[in-house]
């Protein structure tokens, strides 16, 4: 009976490696940025539309990037990128019954405009409350103090984003 010589497996090993090394790359993004898009329906939609239509060019410095394929509900600035997506669902850690619902979260209000505050690691979650709509904006920790990037957020919630009432 033939024996299959180690050569030969070595090479089906490393073919094999450079596939998943292949496809690893490909998910991983590529050229341009590419944040979780939300799928707001409705009235949502209409209102993430607005505030796409009146994002600023840059946020804390950094110049807006495009996003493929095309979206209204998410947009990008800098890189690393800081992410802003509209739609999203409701924080977690404002649901009450969830595992993490925690009413007394850390909350930042910038120039008018409320936002819970949530550390990630090596990144800043901010999630818009006191809305119709949550916008959720994740900044880097390249952008220290990352609660700068509100600011330049702030006219385009305020005109784009109705307020909720109590």
């Amino acid at each position: 009976m033939p024996r299959r010589s180690p050569p030969s497996a070595l090479r089906v090993s490393v073919a094999a490696l450079a596939v998943l090394a292949a496809a690893a790359g490909c998910a991983s993004g590529g050229d341009r940025p590419g944040p979780p898009v939300p799928s707001p329906t409705g009235e949502a939609a209409e209102v993430c539309g607005e505030l796409y239509d009146v994002l600023p060019g840059e946020v804390d410095g950094q110049r807006r990037g495009e996003i493929e394929p095309e979206t209204r509900f998410a947009a990008v600035w800098g890189e690393p990128a800081i992410e802003l997506g509209c739609g999203v669902p409701r924080p977690e850690v404002l649901t009450p019954g969830s595992e993490h619902y925690n009413p007394v979260s850390d909350s930042v209000e910038v120039n008018g405009v409320s936002w819970l505050l949530e550390e990630r690691g090596d990144s800043h979650r901010f999630t818009l409350l006191g809305r119709e709509v949550f916008v959720r904006v994740t900044v880097p920790e390249a952008y220290a103090p990352e609660v700068n990037a509100l600011v330049d957020l702030a006219d385009a919630v305020r005109e784009a984003v109705p307020g909720k009432p109590l």
